[in-house]
């Protein structure tokens, strides 16, 4: 029997022989119909299992939150995280794959988040993945967070091509991304001090409102005036595609120490209003100015803050404007999840492009 057809008949792959030509030619020949990719994610406080069959059909997409628990502290605790990721991996993989509807058997790779985020939080994911990958012998590959986001709307738009700006605005990340047709992947922006949903958390805690901070301050400026305040709008004329949200997060501080009123029932969500009307108008700005420079006609925003309602609302009607197609995902999409690592891990798999047991995990990375 040669190798194709051993692999074919056994359902595993040896890892030794296995090269990317033979591999093509078993997708190609229509051998395995379908391809399942079970992802993994464990890059912050998240602990995120979910089941993608090829490459855009979520079966299954499980999140156990730790919301709750960092909520006492304003903010994740990398230690509390790392434990409670620990208590939880194996119930959310398993969940992940009894809602999926199929047998394990049938998982042909384990993709998982390796870089960037907390060290303590990525080395249970990928423990838990090279753990999977060897018992059941299927490829293990290792993702980035960030690129994984990018995916996460491959997941609505399965048969989107490349050539577009990405936005990754999180609570750790603000990048932008050319994607070029063959979808080779380069940063033109990033910010320089906070990302935009870390900001949204700082001025969260500083109001009183709670964690995360990102959904409450959404939340409570629906009912504001965004015209309440002038704040800064930070770096909008800069000439580059960089971001920064520390000093217009400074100047609600200072604004509110001189007069302690804007705090107050009545003021409180126009303050709010004001803040995020900066933020949206700094990141819709300078993307779509990305994508008048390098004349592409598509923005893809991902990441957290993506879920933002005034932010949606906002590319969609400037999109619609200027003729640039705006792809958002639903926001289940938005916040960190492994469907959009499987989705990723999918496209990895299709070529050929799998991980060792010896993979190690990273708290920096760029895509």
């Amino acid at each position: 029997m040669d190798i194709d057809k051993e692999i074919i008949n056994k359902g595993k792959i040896d890892k030794g022989k296995y090269t990317k030509y033979n591999f093509m030619n078993i997708i190609k020949n229509g051998d395995r119909k379908d391809i399942y990719i079970l992802g993994i994610e464990t890059s912050c406080d998240d602990t995120c299992a979910a089941v993608v069959r090829n490459g855009s059909e979520v079966l299954s997409s499980i999140v156990s939150s730790q919301d709750e628990i960092h909520g006492k502290y304003g903010g994740v605790v990398p230690e509390i995280a790392s434990r409670k990721h620990i208590e939880v991996i194996e119930m959310v993989i398993n969940e992940a794959i009894q809602k999926s509807g199929i047998d394990f058997g049938k998982i042909n790779a384990v993709s998982v988040t390796n870089r960037p985020g907390l060290i303590g939080s990525l080395l249970v994911g990928v423990g838990a993945a090279k753990a999977v990958s060897f018992s059941a012998n299927i490829p293990l590959i290792a993702v980035n967070h960030l690129e994984a986001h990018l995916y996460s709307n491959i997941l609505e738009n399965p048969d989107m091509g490349g050539g577009f700006i990405g936005l990754i605005v999180s609570g750790g990340h603000t990048s932008l991304y050319l994607v070029d047709n063959g979808w080779n992947i380069k940063e033109i922006g990033h910010t320089v001090d906070d990302a935009a949903g870390e900001a949204y958390d700082k001025i969260a805690r500083y109001l009183g409102l709670g964690y995360p901070g990102g959904p409450l301050i959404d939340a409570l400026s629906r009912k504001g005036d965004s015209s309440y305040i002038d704040f800064p709008k930070p770096m909008i004329d800069s000439g580059d595609f960089n971001f920064s949200f520390s000093g217009l997060k400074t100047a609600l501080i200072y604004r509110t120490k001189k007069d302690k009123t804007l705090m107050s029932e009545k003021n409180i969500s126009g303050l709010a209003a004001s803040f995020q009307r900066s933020v949206v108008e700094v990141l819709t700005e300078k993307t779509l100015k990305a994508a008048r420079r390098f004349g592409v006609k598509k923005i893809l925003v991902s990441g957290g803050v993506a879920a933002n309602s005034e932010l949606r609302k906002e590319f969609l009607r400037k999109g619609g404007e200027r003729n640039i197609e705006i792809y958002i995902p639903p926001l289940y999409l938005c916040m960190d999840n492994a469907a959009m690592v499987g989705c990723l891990g999918h496209h990895r798999y299709i070529d050929g492009r799998f991980n060792d047991l010896k993979v190690d995990v990273y708290s920096r990375s760029d895509i």
